[in-house]
């Protein structure tokens, strides 16, 4: 297996998040609506989570492929919100301990860690995605 997986980056705008609340139905206004978001602890729009986790499914398939990702187990946590204008970068670190696990991860522009966890491959090996 593959010690490091391939890093993914993306930068969020706000039409981005504004999208993304269409393409899912969630218009919680802490995502979409910037004046109420700017009045609360958060203080401006953050981006959906699963926006950010996609980076990670985006990251596995580049490296050990699609088919690898059928099956499964994902355990992370939401560590940071990542706000509107923000750039995130996705990858992980091949574990030791079981075959097909890696430690992931999405961070900010500055190496803040939005995201962490593990993610545990049942079927690694196919041919990665091309782009």
């Amino acid at each position: 297996m593959t010690p490091t997986l391939e890093e993914v980056s993306m930068s969020v705008t706000q039409a981005d998040i504004d999208l993304y609340a269409e393409l899912t139905n969630d218009f919680n206004p802490l995502h979409v609506d910037p004046e109420f978001a700017a009045a609360t602890p958060m203080g401006g729009t953050i981006a959906h989570g699963t926006l950010s986790v996609n980076l990670i499914w985006q990251s596995l398939a580049r490296t050990v492929g699609a088919t690898a990702l059928e099956r499964f187990d994902l355990d992370i946590r939401f560590l940071k919100p990542l706000y509107a204008g923000g750039v995130i970068t996705a990858g992980g670190t091949l574990l030791a301990d079981v075959p097909g696990r890696y430690e992931v991860w999405v961070r900010d522009a500055a190496g803040t860690t939005l995201i962490a966890g593990e993610v545990t491959l049942a079927n690694a090996g196919s041919p990665p995605v091309t782009h």
